[in-house]
C-alpha cells in the first residue's frame, strides 16, 4: 500500500488545508444544494415534519478533524465555509495540499472548489476524500490529483512521510453545534454538550444499501482506532478532562457488536467510578448479547437501531422482536431512535401502509425514515445497474429523502415520495413530538433506577431527575400551551406527563417557570419563522494546528 501512495516532496513540512464543501446548504442552487436536504441530520432525516418541535442542530466534519489531529504538518481545518471564505483562505495562506471532503450529493461543489484551487492557488495539490469518491468516474467529474477512498488518516500520514501505524490521537469534538430547541438557542457551555468519540469506521454487517459499510471495505471490513476497552477508556478520560463532559456520542456503526471491548470498558468504568452515559449505534442482535443491567451499568442512554421490515431478511434483526426490545430499553430509560427503510423490494402500494404502521407501533423516541436507495459504491447500486433499473437522477438528489432513483417493481418514484412523507407524518400524529417522547423515557429510567445499588448508576439517574424536573418540565409546559389550540388531545397527554413528573421529581422551581415562559415565546416565534420559510445554516469554523505564519 505504501508504494501506491506518492510522498509529497515537502513531506511533513507541507502546509495542509482540509475543508468541507461550501454553503449555503438549505437552498436549491446551481451547485447541488437542496432545500429538502439541509445540513441538519435530525431535522432532515428524523424530526423533519415536527415543525417548531423539530430538533435543530449541526455536526462538525469529524473525518477531517481526525486527520488534522493525527498529522504533524501545519494544518488548517475549514469547516462549513462559504464559497467566499474558501477563496479568502486559499489566497491568505500558501497551501501545498488542499484536501476536500464531501458526500456524494455535493459533487458539483467539489468540482467548483477544485476549479477555485487551480485558479487561486495553482501551486496546491488537490486531494478529494469522503463518500464522493465512491461515484464511478469521479476522476472525470472533478479535477483533483488524488482520490482517497476509505479511511484517510493513514493515507495522509503516508503521503506526508509519517508513520501510518502510529497510535491514533483523538481530537476534542463536541457532538453538536448550533443546537436549537423550540426555537431557543442552547448556549454552547463547556460540559453541556456530549463529546464525540470515534472507536472505529466501517460496519461488519454489510447491508447491501449501506454506504458506510461499502466505503470502508464492505461486509466484514472495518478499521478499529481503539481495539480494547482500556484504550477507549483512556481516550474518554482525556476527553472528559478537557471538555468537562459526562456524556459521549459514540460514533461507531455497531458499537455493541464488539462485546469484549464494551465489557472491558464497563470494567474500567466500574473501577474508576465513572458515571458516564453513552449514545450508541447498534443492531438489534448486538443489543441482545447483553442483559439490560449490563446496558444500564455501561451507561447506554440512547441507541440508534435499524427497524427494517421483518420480511427484509437483514441479519442484524436476526429474529428479534424489536417492539418488545424497544419497550424494554425505554423502560430502563434508554431512548431509542428507530430507523426504517421505505420502498424495499417486497413493498407494494397494498402492503406498505401496514409495514409503516408496524414501524410506527414501536413508539420509538425518534424515528428515521429513508427511501431504499441504490447509492454509488454500494452492492445495491451495482445490482440495480446490472439489472438496468437505474433512473437518470441528478446525483444531488440521491440521498433517500426525495424520490426513488431506480425502477421499483411496484412503486413509482412519485409514489415513493408520497409514502415517505406519509411515514413521517403518521409517526408524528400517532406518537407526538420526539421531545415529548424522550422526556417520557427519561422519567421511566429515573423511576426505575434512581435508587440503584450501584452508586455510578444512581448518580447518573439522579442527575437525569434534576434535568427532568427543570429543563424537561419547562419544555413540556411550553409544548402543552402551544399544542392546546392545534392538537388538544395530545396536549392532554403532555399534561399527564407533566403531572407525573411533578409527582416523582417535585414541583417546578422559579428557574423552570421562567425558562418555560421563554420557551413558549420562542416556540410561537419559531412557528412564524418557519411559516415564512426560515432555514438554518451552520457557522464557519477555522482550526489551525502546528501553525506558523508563512
Amino acid at each position: 500500500m505504501a508504494n501506491e501512495i506518492p510522498r509529497h516532496p515537502k513531506g511533513r513540512t507541507a502546509r495542509v488545508l482540509l475543508s468541507s464543501v461550501f454553503g449555503p446548504y438549505s437552498q436549491d442552487d446551481e451547485f447541488g444544494s437542496r432545500a429538502i436536504n439541509p445540513m441538519e441530520l435530525y431535522h432532515n432525516q428524523v424530526t423533519r415534519l415536527q415543525g417548531p418541535f423539530s430538533l435543530r442542530m449541526f455536526h462538525r466534519s469529524w473525518g477531517i478533524m481526525m486527520i488534522q489531529q493525527n498529522i504533524s504538518a501545519p494544518c488548517t481545518v475549514l469547516d462549513f465555509p462559504t464559497r467566499e471564505k474558501f477563496v479568502r483562505e486559499l489566497e491568505a495562506n500558501k497551501y501545498d495540499i488542499v484536501g476536500i471532503s464531501s458526500i456524494i450529493v455535493n459533487v458539483r461543489k467539489v468540482a467548483e472548489m477544485c476549479r477555485l484551487v487551480r485558479q487561486r492557488s495553482p501551486q496546491s495539490e488537490i486531494v478529494v476524500g469522503g463518500h464522493v469518491t465512491a461515484i464511478p468516474g469521479i476522476e472525470c467529474m472533478v479535477g483533483a490529483d488524488h482520490y482517497v477512498k476509505g479511511e484517510g488518516i493513514s493515507w495522509m500520514r503516508m503521503h506526508l512521510g509519517e508513520d501510518p501505524h502510529a497510535p491514533i490521537e483523538h481530537p476534542q469534538i463536541a457532538s453538536t453545534v448550533g443546537r436549537r430547541i423550540l426555537g431557543l438557542n442552547i448556549p454552547a457551555t463547556k460540559g453541556a454538550t456530549a463529546a464525540t468519540v470515534i472507536p472505529s469506521v466501517g460496519c461488519p454487517m454489510g447491508c447491501n444499501f449501506c454506504t458506510t459499510s461499502s466505503f470502508f471495505g464492505g461486509k466484514g471490513k472495518f478499521t478499529n482506532f481503539f481495539n480494547t476497552g482500556k484504550e477507549l477508556f483512556d481516550v474518554m478520560c482525556k476527553i472528559e478532562a478537557a471538555q468537562k463532559v459526562r456524556s459521549f456520542f459514540v460514533m461507531d456503526e455497531n458499537f455493541l457488536l464488539n462485546k469484549k471491548r464494551a465489557l472491558e470498558l464497563l470494567d474500567r468504568m466500574r473501577e474508576a467510578g465513572k458515571s458516564w452515559e453513552l449514545n450508541v449505534f447498534s443492531s438489534a442482535n448486538a443489543i441482545r448479547q447483553y442483559t439490560m443491567e449490563q446496558l444500564v451499568e455501561l451507561g447506554v442512554s440512547w441507541v440508534w437501531m435499524g427497524l427494517e421490515s421483518p420480511k427484509s431478511g437483514y441479519a442484524k434483526l436476526n429474529g428479534t422482536d424489536t417492539r418488545q426490545l424497544t419497550a424494554e430499553l425505554q423502560h430502563h430509560g434508554i431512548k431509542v431512535l428507530g430507523s426504517t427503510i421505505v420502498g424495499l423490494e417486497h413493498h407494494t402500494p397494498q402492503n406498505i401502509e401496514g409495514e409503516i404502521e408496524h414501524a410506527i407501533s414501536h413508539d420509538t423516541d425518534f424515528h428515521q425514515f429513508m427511501l431504499y436507495t441504490p447509492v454509488p459504491g454500494t452492492p445495491l447500486y451495482a445490482q440495480i445497474k446490472e439489472e438496468g433499473r437505474l433512473l437518470d437522477v441528478d446525483l444531488a438528489d440521491i440521498h433517500g429523502q426525495w424520490k426513488f432513483n431506480f425502477k421499483h417493481a411496484a412503486i413509482s418514484a412519485d409514489q415513493s415520495k408520497t409514502m415517505l412523507d406519509w411515514a413521517f407524518q403518521r409517526d408524528y400524529e400517532r406518537n407526538g413530538p420526539s421531545l415529548y417522547r424522550i422526556c417520557r423515557t427519561a422519567l421511566e429510567g429515573f423511576k426505575r433506577h434512581k435508587d440503584h445499588p450501584d452508586a455510578r448508576v444512581r448518580a447518573r439517574f439522579q442527575h437525569d431527575g434534576r434535568t427532568i424536573g427543570t429543563m424537561y418540565s419547562a419544555l413540556l409546559w411550553a409544548m402543552e400551551k402551544q399544542m392546546k389550540h392545534t392538537n388538544a388531545p395530545f396536549a392532554a397527554r403532555v399534561h399527564e406527563l407533566r403531572a407525573e413528573i411533578r409527582k416523582h421529581c417535585g414541583r417546578r422551581n422559579p428557574v423552570s417557570l421562567a425558562v418555560g415562559a421563554l420557551m413558549l415565546w420562542t416556540v410561537k416565534r419559531e412557528v412564524k419563522r418557519l411559516a415564512a420559510g426560515r432555514t438554518y445554516e451552520p457557522g464557519t469554523f477555522i482550526d489551525r494546528t502546528n501553525w506558523s505564519e508563512a
